[in-house]
């Protein structure tokens, strides 16, 4: 309980409140869907041989069929409307490999997505550390869309030739009795595929999950940023040219330093005194004009 309590604590749960976890979350829900619809499946179907004599005749053939499809091995006894033993027939086609290889991807689809989940909620910062992290979960999600979306067409496909070749109808003319007209062969039961149907439903659908989520785990490689140009290398300084630094701009302007214009400093203080007379401000004192005399 100690380590699941610290566990807990160290866990940073709100990223699944978030796209790049939130579909996680959908995505193991969806591939646990997906997986249990198609392999757990097992189905019936049942018709009736109706033989002109008909203490030889058999109205209740049950034919069971599961994943993974292996048709070929699947048998049923019907009447030959004559006295002697029951014919054995085989239903038709060998459709395991599509079934296989979609729950194969559901189930590897499971494990990383919880795998991611528990990176999310636990290592979060060394998944972003350098970007390697998100890198590596960019390209695992991209390969996981391409897979489901070729499994989810291959299983389509072999879907449908499964419902083919358990068609009762089609079964029917297997057995050689039904070709006597006089002998009446016709469908009881036939099988239900509506679980198979939603494995399909489910796999296209963690298709556009694996998809979707290709665009925010792309945002947190880095990659979106040298794509747009905003990565700016950094540049050398380049020496300025010597004509700046001669008798060009390097230069102090001398009047930077002055205001309204040219202003000489010669030392010199004048001004009127009291008397009116006008005092230039030199060191030696004027003549007066009474030593002129």
């Amino acid at each position: 309980m100690d380590v699941a309590n610290q566990l807990v604590a160290q866990g940073q749960f709100t990223v699944v409140k978030q796209p790049l976890g939130f579909i996680k979350v959908l995505q193991w829900i969806f591939a646990i869907f997906a997986f249990s619809t198609c392999g757990s499946y097992s189905g019936m179907f049942k018709m009736s041989v109706e033989c002109k004599n008909r203490s030889y005749s058999n109205l209740g053939i049950e034919v069971e069929f599961e994943y993974p499809f292996r048709l070929h091995q699947v048998y049923f006894d019907a009447p030959t409307c004559e006295a002697g033993k029951p014919d054995r027939q085989f239903l038709v086609g060998d459709y395991s490999s599509s079934a296989e290889f979609f729950v194969t991807i559901a189930v590897f689809s499971f494990l990383y997505s919880m795998a991611a989940l528990a990176a999310y909620c636990f290592v979060l910062e060394k998944y972003r550390e350098n970007n390697k992290g998100a890198r590596i979960d960019f390209v695992a999600t991209a390969v996981f869309a391409f897979m489901w979306l070729v499994s989810s067409c291959a299983w389509a496909k072999g879907l449908s030739d499964v419902k083919t070749a358990t068609d009762p109808e089609r079964v029917i003319t297997l057995i050689p009795a039904c070709d006597d007209r006089e002998n009446l062969c016709k469908e009881v039961y036939d099988p239900k595929v509506s679980g198979l149907n939603t494995s399909v439903a489910f796999g296209f659908i963690n298709l556009i999950l694996w998809v979707g989520n290709l665009w925010f785990v792309f945002k947190e490689t880095g990659w979106m940023a040298a794509f747009a140009g905003t990565y700016v290398p950094s540049q050398e300084k380049q020496p300025a040219p010597d004509s700046f630094g001669q008798g060009g701009y390097g230069q102090q302007d001398p009047y930077a330093g002055t205001q309204g214009g040219y202003q000489p400093e010669y030392g010199q203080q004048g001004g009127y005194n009291e008397d009116g007379g006008y005092n230039q401000g030199y060191d030696q004192q004027p003549t007066s004009y009474s030593n002129q005399m």
